[in-house]
């Protein structure tokens, strides 16, 4: 039988690969990139495809250096 503990801490990751993929997936769509892409790696772990995407693809750190 599965601990209690196991069972929250699944639906505590659960939540926040599928709340980490919508916002990928919807960020991606808003600002033209391939969001189907972004919406699936979402999904596959936590917190890296975020941290890519906000870093690589969206270029984020670039803006807050052209700023200044």
């Amino acid at each position: 039988m599965i601990d209690e503990n196991v069972t929250f801490v699944i639906i505590t990751v659960g939540f926040i690969l599928i709340c980490q993929s919508l916002f990928l997936f919807m960020d991606a769509r808003k600002h033209g990139h391939n969001y189907w892409l972004w919406g699936i790696i979402g999904l596959i772990q936590a917190p890296m495809p975020t941290l890519f995407y906000l870093t690589f693809v969206r270029k984020l750190w670039m803006k807050k250096e052209k700023r200044n």
